[in-house]
């Protein structure tokens, strides 16, 4: 394995192919004789706990969101090769997602026309629930 089968994260993590654990088997699905004699379904798994190159921050954000390992499966195509760099691609898109921060919540108010809108909404399902209800003398 050499380093383009590395997978770049973002600009600070690249975590080697040595550290990647692949699996091919057969692709189930259309394909005829070529799916069932070829194992064109790729799955790379990526054990986070056991990662030397992850820092402390980021192996604690991963297995909170992932657990102790990220299994990923391919067989969009039929080629293996094809199928392996899709599973490069997506493991890559899958943990930068995670590493990114979350986006502090802004605190808002609603505006005076939204409390009108809610405020009117809610009589009119009053009045329409109102309107269900038996009257006295109504048998």
């Amino acid at each position: 394995m050499d380093a383009r089968d590395d997978v770049e994260v973002n600009d600070t993590l690249v975590i080697p192919a040595a550290e990647l654990t692949w699996r091919f088997s057969p692709s189930g699905g259309p394909g005829g004789q070529h799916a069932n004699t070829s194992n064109t379904r790729a799955e790379v798994v990526f054990d986070i706990a056991a990662s030397a190159v992850l820092t402390d921050a980021q192996r604690r954000r991963l297995l909170g969101r992932f657990g102790p390992r990220l299994s990923i499966s391919v067989d969009d195509t039929r080629s293996q090769t094809r199928n392996r760099q899709l599973a490069r691609e997506r493991l890559a898109a899958r943990l930068a997602e995670a590493l990114r921060p979350a986006k502090p919540r802004r605190a808002t108010k609603p505006s005076r026309g939204a409390k009108e809108r809610r405020l009117q909404e809610k009589r009119r399902r009053s009045q329409l629930k109102a309107n269900r209800r038996r009257r006295d003398g109504d048998d």
